[in-house]
């Protein structure tokens, strides 16, 4: 029964704070600490929980996506152009995250560890918030440059605690990209990342869950999406409203507290 109540809780965080700019795998961290989530399912559990709320990004961008399949194997030159294009800034803003995962990947586990640090680098976002109410609004499409930097944005945020959206959508808006073109853009470029790590786990064999049922996992996994899909649409309305930036105090209140009692 526990282990039903904590997936639940840490399920529907998930499909919270993956997309408001509010580090879901630092609220993961301090939750798991919180409720005494056994360390070893800790990793594989954030795994999966992610890919509940990936699942809700394809379902928010069916169409979007279906339209970006369908131009790669376009007759129209123009269409196949613009496809293609679009998928090599995906592949790009990925880069940056994969190659410091790969090399800090020890590093930046044992931070899940760390809930003081995670507090931390939870203030550190909430900093980051804050300072993208004084950047100038715009609506200019994403370019190579304007992916590559969101794609650094996001290496950062291999960091437990360092919001993913946060850094990427503050990278946007300091390029003065459109607040649905940045938002369109940063989720579908987690895409990769998240099957590859789902990916990861298969490869490895570590798909066991110790002492986690499947069935228990596989509600965790329909729950974040269901909530996800509802917080993706949340944070747009965020973005177009100019209220994005008041996450930061949230942010900053959450990981002093974070900080002073964990």
């Amino acid at each position: 029964m526990k282990e039903f109540f904590d997936v639940t809780i840490l399920a529907i965080l998930q499909g919270v704070a993956e997309f408001l700019p509010i580090s879901s795998s630092g609220h993961l961290v301090i939750l798991q600490h919180i409720l005494e989530v056994p360390e070893d399912i800790r990793m594989k559990l954030e795994v999966f929980l992610h890919a509940g709320t990936l699942i809700a990004v394809f379902a928010f961008y069916c169409r979007r996506i279906g339209t970006i399949l369908k131009g790669l194997a376009a007759r129209d030159a123009a269409e196949r152009r613009g496809a293609w294009g679009y998928a090599l800034k995906l592949f790009i803003s990925a880069l940056p995250a994969v190659i410091v995962y790969f090399t800090f990947k020890h590093s930046i586990e044992s931070l899940v560890e760390n809930a003081r640090m995670v507090g931390a680098l939870l203030m550190f976002t909430g900093a980051v918030l804050l300072g993208t109410r004084y950047l100038p609004r715009g609506e200019r499409p994403v370019s190579f440059l304007r992916a590559l930097v969101m794609g650094i944005g996001q290496a950062i945020a291999l960091l437990p605690g360092v919001s993913r959206s946060g850094m990427t959508l503050a990278a946007a808006r300091g390029g003065r990209v459109g607040p649905a073109a940045a938002a369109e853009f940063s989720f579908l470029m987690s895409a990769p990342l998240i099957m590859g790590g789902v990916a990861l786990e298969f490869i490895k064999g570590e798909v066991s869950t110790g002492s986690l049922s499947w069935g228990v996992l596989i509600w965790g996994v329909l729950l974040s999406a269901v909530v996800g899909y509802f917080s993706l649409a949340l944070l747009l309305h965020a973005l177009k409203g100019r209220w994005f930036w008041l996450f930061g105090p949230y942010c900053i209140v959450a990981g002093l507290l974070t900080v002073c009692f964990c």
